[in-house]
């Protein structure tokens, strides 16, 4: 990939996003303009306080703004279970002073982008503020290179039979961007679900001992714990960070063009991603799906990413 590649991170930390997070405050490979948070996993000033804390440990200066406080329709659904209470659990920070943006969420996207060019914009948590922004200010589109979301999925849900997390929180604002006309990735369940945290490779987060190690392998920890109490697995899904480790090696991820919409309905598939993977309706491919990953190269982004740190 080329250098310096300019983006835009809205998040709702959460384990995974704070890796997401990581990743994208790669100098090397990326100028990290700005960061957002709504709720989802936690509510806005748990995973605001989360993602600020993450940047600013790990010496990142970029604005952080707090965005959206509820989905666009439904009322908020959050993931304790997962995330703990704080949304974070498991990590002590310094006790930072949070110096937000005084622009909400919505608006330091737009600001950010119209201020920049060719910008790709990640979500890795419900879509509220893109969508907000786009319906604010349609001229932001001009500016965005691509789309690359975190959720939904080509198979089964993870919250309900049919639907992804950070669908499920907001299909309403998935619908916006999928119907916007932009290029837009999808990294879902089906690819994610193959990226796995283990004991072994928190051993060798650990191993690499610097300052970001730490905070990740006592991250991992939790993570991991809460994962196996919650749903019984041995490996935990680390969904998040798919998304950029996707853009610092493009051979990591494959993707295809399909048609997806989302389900509005409210009825008992309501966030559902519809893939048309056999082309059934004929209709524009308006989504580049994730379809594969290789695991080994995903998680050599990622240890690659925490040695960039002291």
């Amino acid at each position: 990939m080329e250098k310096r590649r300019k983006i835009i991170l809205d998040c709702d930390p959460g384990h995974d996003d704070a890796i997401a997070i990581l990743l994208a405050g790669q100098i090397r490979y990326f100028d990290l303009l700005a960061i957002t948070t709504c709720a989802g996993n936690q509510t806005i000033d748990k995973t605001s306080r989360n993602a600020f804390n993450v940047a600013r440990y790990l010496g990142f200066g970029c604005p952080i703004a707090k965005g959206a406080t509820l989905p666009l329709v439904q009322e908020l659904t959050t993931c304790p279970s997962v995330h703990g209470e704080s949304g974070l659990d498991g990590f002590d920070f310094p006790n930072y002073k949070y110096d937000f943006s005084p622009l909400n969420g919505a608006d330091l996207i737009i600001k950010t982008l119209l201020d920049n060019e060719d910008v790709t914009v990640v979500t890795t948590g419900p879509m509220t503020n893109l969508a907000l922004a786009l319906r604010l200010e349609p001229k932001i589109k001009e500016h965005i290179r691509e789309v690359i979301f975190m959720g939904g999925t080509t198979d089964y849900g993870n919250v309900s039979p049919a639907a992804e997390f950070n669908i499920l929180v907001d299909p309403e604002a998935c619908y916006i961007v999928l119907h916007s006309g932009l290029k837009v990735k999808m990294v879902g369940l089906n690819v994610t679900r193959k990226a796995l945290v283990n004991k072994e490779i928190i051993a060798k987060v650990r191993a690499i001992g610097n300052t970001a190690s730490r905070m990740v392998g006592d991250l991992l920890d939790v993570f991991l714990e809460n994962q196996i109490k919650t749903f019984g697995i041995k490996e935990a899904p680390l969904h998040d960070p798919v998304t950029i480790a996707s853009m610092i090696d493009e051979s990591c991820v494959t993707f295809k063009p399909y048609n997806v919409d989302v389900d509005i309905s409210h009825g008992p598939s309501y966030g559902r991603t519809n893939v048309d993977m056999f082309d059934y309706l004929k209709q524009e491919k308006n989504c580049f799906v994730a379809i594969d990953i290789d695991s080994e190269k995903f998680w050599n982004v990622v240890l690659d990413g925490i040695k960039e740190f002291n």
